[in-house]
């Protein structure tokens, strides 16, 4: 597997320059080491400071602690002629100090969670299109390992063949083959790994546990259904829930120790149901959030629920459940509706499944599992749900956008204070995605994307969450109630409640190395990149309620910007200039650079590599900007680019 890899900066010393850049890439160093496209004077002084700090690392002072340090001169990085050293310019350039992201500063995770946008997967399991496809559990490895932190499970009935002890023996079995492919580059740039000493120890001291009923345990689990993971009434492949609980418990903290949100859509009947809770119950013990005796009256944080698991779950109050359960019939029902029966039991459950709803209810052992995250169906802003503090929306996005434009200051004041999710239509078959900047931007914590395919909106998710951890704290203005921020729902427009900025954007698009063919191409003779770069900005629809064109869906940015084609995977742009001058109402932490590399061919052009960089950690100077492939995976290639950068 590919990762982000750059010229070794240890190295450098005994290595030829030759060696570690292209020539066209070399050539630009040449001309800024020279001076003839010399730094900018801050990016001159950050080339000092780094220069200092290996020297110090490489040669420690041999004189007496005592002593003053000695700082090296100013002569040692620029010459009188303002030149500076070939090789510690190629050094900085090819250390993180040079890239064109900034890292993260330490994100505060004291606030309550509804302040957090939290990075999110829709239909976790499948792992192509939502028509025929397969489930599988890597699908959750995969994204968890990428930095996912909310994940979507769909429940069904379980066929009488599949027993546990066969789901156990799978499980064993793929936890002693090799790994799959995992792009563990997306969302991991400068991720710090999860520290033992800050994980919280397996119970919950927060607050009296309530004694729960216990889930019916059948006397013979190797004979008994269980419940299967699949998109429903489609021709998708099934795969055991327990598996994924177990693929789940394995992958869920490795990268980050924040919490995982499991949102469960539950079409299991009762009996199936309380199954489920067994097997939640066993594989995820020590790592889940226990109800307490006493209703949710705040919003924990996340820097609270580190290495949990919560569970995101239809709440139905437990009297109710309670009156359900004593008229109705307790017998599991093993099938979907659809299923024919083939046994005279099987024809049992058959007339016990007719009387049921076509969504079964929720029993109380699993609503009680919803904690800090209990879904509600949505009836409106207005309603007494909205206002419950552990409520969970979860609105398609035509829904959402049917509410933006009826209530556009509700919705956003709703969402500084509780958790909104929002997740594709279903009529997304190829598994496209909306752009979920949009949804960010009116404070959406839980934008659910497919991330079965790398499209616009997956790579602005990539911009908003790389190395994060999967946790990024809103925009001050954005949050709700906590710390001094802003209590009760208003209705303030979006665009009244953060300033809102001018941007002046130039590059200069130099060169590039090391660049990925696309997909299925391994020609490199034939290939003709180009670079394109997408500046994607909040519209005035959007602060307004007005209708927003396209509906959310994933698309191209409003400012856009292509090169002339060159050939080869390490071409020279000569230093084409992009210009997006006077931008209007742009906020930094909601903004997104997005660079494409395609292949200019007849017809479609292929994509090679990308990147997305969130506005405000873009750094100004010449920079690397470090490519993913068109398949998420670092790769080794580098576009090198001049940025100039100005906020008014």
């Amino acid at each position: 597997m590919s990762t982000h890899t750059s010229p070794p900066t240890e190295h450098l010393s005994t290595l030829s320059l030759s060696s570690s850049f292209s020539p066209a890439v070399l050539t630009h160093l040449k001309s800024i080491a020279n001076n003839e496209h010399p730094l900018p004077p801050s990016q001159l002084q950050e080339l000092q400071s780094f220069v200092s700090k290996r020297r110090a690392q490489h040669d420690p002072p041999q004189a007496s602690s005592h002593d003053p340090p000695k700082l090296p001169s100013r002569h040692h990085e620029a010459n009188s002629n303002g030149s500076v050293d070939l090789k510690h310019l190629a050094e900085y350039l090819a250390s993180p100090e040079g890239d064109a992201m900034m890292p993260l500063a330490d994100t505060d995770l004291s606030y309550p969670i509804s302040n957090y946008f939290i990075n999110s997967s829709h239909n976790t399991y499948l792992t192509g299109n939502q028509l025929y496809s397969e489930s599988s559990t890597e699908a959750y490895t995969n994204v968890l390992l990428r930095g996912c932190r909310c994940i979507e499970i769909d429940v069904w009935d379980g066929d009488a063949s599949s027993s546990t002890a066969e789901a156990e023996e799978k499980a064993e079995e793929k936890k002693h083959k090799h790994r799959p492919h995992i792009p563990r580059t997306l969302s991991s740039h400068h991720r710090k790994p999860a520290s033992e000493k800050d994980r919280p120890a397996a119970n919950n001291s927060a607050g009296e546990t309530l004694s729960l009923p216990t889930p019916w345990q059948s006397a013979s689990t190797a004979a008994r259904a269980e419940p299967r993971v699949l998109h429903g009434y489609t021709l998708t492949k099934e795969v055991s829930f327990r598996e994924v609980c177990v693929a789940i418990r394995e992958a869920a903290f490795v990268t980050s120790d924040l919490p995982v949100i499991v949102s469960l859509e539950v079409h299991a009947g009762r009996g199936q149901q309380e199954i489920m809770v067994e097997i939640i119950e066993q594989t995820w013990k020590g790592l889940l959030v226990k109800p307490t005796s006493s209703e949710c009256q705040r919003l924990p944080s996340p820097g609270e629920l580190r290495g949990k698991i919560l569970i995101k779950v239809k709440y139905v109050a437990p009297e109710r459940v309670t009156t359900k359960a004593a008229v109705k019939a307790a017998t599991p029902s093993m099938r979907r509706k659809h299923s024919s029966s083939s046994s005279s039991d099987s024809d049992n459950q058959g007339s016990v499944e007719a009387k049921e709803k076509k969504k079964s209810s929720i029993i109380e052992t699993l609503s009680a599992l919803g904690v800090y995250t209990r879904s509600y169906h949505f009836k409106g802003l207005a309603s007494s749900e909205a206002s419950v503090p552990c409520h969970v929306f979860s609105l398609s996005e035509k829904k959402f956008m049917a509410t933006h434009e009826s209530h556009g200051p509700t919705l956003f004041s709703h969402n500084r204070n509780y958790l909104m999710r929002a997740y594709p239509a279903g009529t997304r078959i190829t598994s496209s995605n909306l752009d979920p900047a949009v949804f960010w931007r009116k404070g959406v914590q839980i934008v659910a994307l497919n991330w079965q395919k790398f499209d616009a909106g997956v790579m602005l998710n990539e911009g908003m969450f790389a190395g994060s951890g999967g946790w990024v704290l809103k925009p001050k203005e954005y949050r709700g109630h906590g710390q001094g921020q802003r209590s009760g729902v208003s209705n303030e427009l979006q665009g009244d409640a953060i300033a809102h900025k001018t941007l002046s954007l130039s590059m200069e698009i130099l060169a590039a190395q090391e660049l990925p063919l696309p997909i299925g191409d391994d020609k490199p003779h034939g290939f003709q990149p180009y670079v394109k770069c997408e500046l994607h900005i909040e519209q005035p629809e959007e602060r307004t309620g007005a209708s927003i064109e396209g509906g959310g869906r994933s698309k191209e940015g409003e400012y856009k910007f292509k090169s002339k084609s060159c050939r080869g995977v390490e071409p020279n742009f000569g230093g084409e200039k992009a210009d997006f001058a006077n931008v209007p109402a742009m906020v930094e932490e909601l903004t997104f650079l997005r660079f494409k590399i395609q292949d200019h061919e007849f017809g479609k052009d292929d994509l090679a590599a990308w990147a997305c960089i969130r506005l405000d950690r873009l750094k100004e100077g010449y920079r690397f900007v470090r490519l993913l492939d068109a398949n998420g995976d670092g790769s080794r290639g580098l576009l090198l680019v001049k940025i100039t950068k100005s906020l008014s």
